[in-house]
């Protein structure tokens, strides 16, 4: 049984956001340093780290993953590895769905082709 957040919420598994990402134009599963990732146009999305319950989401400014970290310390992070990267990991064990998805979206816009966010857009579900 999956490990409840203190909200209530289900805990998010790489499998969730695998899921989500991939309804997303250009998105493709794919590998970097060994695990298991998400890709737009062979440029990381995001990727699981050897944890196993960690994803390492790229594209966050160093001034906003300091906010996430200080308010939110159970579910971001960082190593001294990434101090100087605009990068913020995450436990899913930890996360929920609606602290993650805005940052995967704004990593997937910026590195998806322009057409494919336009398309993307203008579906009437969004």
């Amino acid at each position: 049984m999956r490990e409840k957040l203190e909200q209530g919420a289900p805990a998010v598994t790489f499998d969730d956001i695998r899921k989500l990402t991939l309804e997303w134009p250009e998105v493709e599963d794919g590998t970097s340093y060994g695990t298991a990732a998400l890709k737009v146009r062979k440029k990381l999305l995001a990727r699981l780290r050897e944890d196993g319950d960690s994803l390492v989401v790229l594209g966050v400014p160093l001034d906003e993953r300091d906010m996430l970290v200080e308010s939110q310390p159970r579910v971001f992070y960082f190593t001294d590895h990434y101090k100087d990267y605009p990068t913020v990991l995450v436990r899913l064990s930890k996360a929920k769905r609606a602290s993650l998805e805005p940052l995967l979206r704004r990593r997937w816009r910026a590195l998806a082709s322009k057409a494919a966010v336009r398309k993307f857009d203008a579906e009437p579900t969004r």
